[in-house]
């Protein structure tokens, strides 16, 4: 289930998210869900991923600068 990321700097491009034992999924302004794992992103980025998204500010700017497109599954909108 998908938690509303609260994105407290206001420009965030990212609407929520799911943390998962192994992973995360973030959902992003245009509607497409990605899944990031321990194995696609690494552990080290997926938990700091974890954190920034528990505590709504710097997922975007984490993911676009750090993972990328490390992700193991993309779903469309």
């Amino acid at each position: 289930m998908l938690t509303r990321y609260e994105n407290r700097a206001g420009n965030s491009g990212v609407v929520a998210y799911e943390i998962r034992p192994d992973g995360i999924r973030v959902k992003f302004i245009d509607g497409r869900i990605y899944t990031y794992t321990y194995r696609s992103a690494g552990r080290g980025n997926v938990e700091r991923m974890k954190l920034l998204a528990r505590s709504g500010r710097g997922l975007s700017g984490f993911i676009s600068t750090h993972v990328k497109n490390r992700y193991a599954a993309r779903s469309s909108n």
